[in-house]
């Protein structure tokens, strides 16, 4: 039986064949950067940003960090998903709730068009990180809603459908520091409100998969398929010199995506590129989306690297599905 994508088929996505020398399920654009950290007047850096298909393009929201250092999130348009034109200003909230407390910071944002909307989570600063919550129609307004988790929590990934009726969301319960572990969860929600239904999908392991020792982290919005939702992650190794972030990929049971199928022993993609191994934190390769096409299999991964600039990978779907199947590790 052939591997089946679910999804809408899109009639452009930014792509670069494979290198005739690559043999990895992963291969980097070759004018990475797209996003420097330069890229608006009074960004220190751009990162960990989310992207969507929109219209005849693609949209985006950008986390950039700014030259007094606050993390906020921007809007980005772009014609062909590679070259981006960044709003100079964060992201303006319209309140859904009277006297909703205003966040400290924003960052590491993701985004998926369900039900009606386009819904953003992000990493939000009240009494401490959680998962903020908006949505928007037209990229233009946007409507911020209560947080959906009390503190401490961060990496809120939502599903492109709801699960049995409900609406689904993967996230990373932490604490108020830089978080020393961190394994990932799954929630539902009736109403994009009130959330239950907490189970435990996956957590750290050992010298079996040392780079994923640390913490893991939900990344790009899972993406269904008849092998299960696939699931690209981060996960964290502690070296001599600090934190390590790469990238790996898992398979969720569909209609029980708690229940794990298959997750790759090895990484799909680890900082080894001068602007993944330099910058403000050294040795990140941080996924937060892709885009992909039913019609021809193929993805394309936006990561942040060295939490300074936004980078894009190529791979197609299969050969991911069997690379993390054929040497698979348990939860």
């Amino acid at each position: 039986m052939s591997l089946k994508i679910i999804g809408e088929k899109l009639s452009a996505l930014p792509w670069q064949d494979r290198p005739s020398q690559c043999t990895s399920p992963l291969w980097r654009y070759s004018e990475n950067p797209i996003v420097g950290r330069h890229a608006t007047p009074q960004s220190n850096s751009i990162f960990n940003s989310a992207v969507v298909p929109f219209k005849q393009g693609f949209a985006g929201v950008f986390r950039v960090d700014d030259t007094a250092r606050r993390m906020n999130i921007n809007r980005g348009m772009s014609s062909d998903g590679i070259h981006w034109q960044i709003d100079p200003e964060p992201i303006r909230f319209v309140s859904t709730v009277s006297n909703l407390p205003d966040s400290e910071y924003k960052y590491d944002p993701r985004v998926v068009w369900l039900d009606k909307h386009y819904y953003l989570f992000w990493c939000n600063g009240y009494h401490g990180p959680g998962i903020g919550a908006g949505y928007t129609d037209d990229f233009q307004t946007f409507h911020r809603q209560e947080n959906i988790f009390a503190p401490y929590n961060r990496n809120g990934v939502p599903f492109p459908r709801k699960i049995n009726g409900n609406f689904a969301i993967l996230h990373r319960p932490s604490d108020n520091g830089h978080t020393q572990f961190g394994d990932i969860f799954y929630s539902e929600s009736p109403d994009m409100t009130y959330w239950g239904k907490h189970r435990w999908v996956m957590g750290t392991r050992g010298s079996d998969s040392a780079w994923q020792s640390t913490k893991v982290g939900a990344g790009a919005v899972p993406i269904e398929t008849s092998e299960g939702w696939l699931l690209i992650y981060h996960g964290v190794l502690t070296s001599c010199n600090g934190f390590v972030y790469s990238m790996g990929a898992a398979l969720l049971d569909l209609e029980q995506p708690w229940k794990l199928r298959a997750r790759g022993r090895n990484y799909l993609l680890s900082p080894q590129t001068p602007y993944e191994c330099v910058g403000d934190v050294p040795n990140v390769a941080f996924p937060c989306a892709s885009l992909q096409d039913p019609g021809t299999g193929r993805i394309v991964i936006y990561y942040g690297g060295a939490d300074t600039c936004v980078n894009i990978a190529f791979g197609m779907i299969e050969e991911i599905i069997d690379f993390v199947k054929s040497d698979s590790i348990g939860p």
